[in-house]
């Protein structure tokens, strides 16, 4: 039986090294595909790009793209086809539902919010509001990023 785990232990091992998880490349703004870069100057006009990272998930190539625009960080999730799969944007803290704000101070006392994106998932062409990535100081003074649903009763 220990042999077989062994063996086991070892497949698993080889597979690693043989097929790698695709590694996030970091790529130049004058690198991105013509129908990418319509499509981020098309919903955020004006837009100064801070870094783009190309990488390849689920077998598609998606761009990720941190950018501002008028003084608030956006991040925008694209396929080379131009479709847009999602947007993160900077919102304030005094604009998290109060749902979602009672559940990060439930669950953490003491923090407090140092930075709020919005996530909207986009579907044909539909932009909607899906969770919230909150970076909190805790009471002990570390950095924690967390995921918040809606209604603040997931927060991971």
């Amino acid at each position: 039986m220990l042999n077989c785990l062994r063996f086991s232990a070892a497949i698993a091992l080889a597979v690693l090294l043989v097929y790698p998880t695709p590694a996030q490349e970091k790529i130049d703004a004058d690198k991105l595909p013509p129908k990418v870069k319509q499509s981020l100057n098309t919903r955020f006009p004006g837009n100064k790009i801070t870094q783009i990272t190309k990488e390849t998930e689920n077998g598609e190539v998606i761009y990720d793209i941190e950018m501002t625009k008028d003084g608030k960080k956006h991040e925008m999730d694209c396929k080379e086809d131009g479709t847009i799969v999602d947007i993160q944007n900077e919102i304030a803290a005094k604009d998290l539902p109060a749902a979602a704000l009672s559940g990060i101070k439930a669950k953490h006392p003491g923090s407090t919010i140092k930075e709020v994106g919005e996530i909207l998932v986009v579907k044909d062409k539909k932009e909607t509001r899906d969770h919230f990535e909150v970076i909190i100081e805790t009471a002990d003074k570390k950095e924690v990023e967390l995921t918040v649903s809606l209604d603040g009763t997931k927060i991971e």
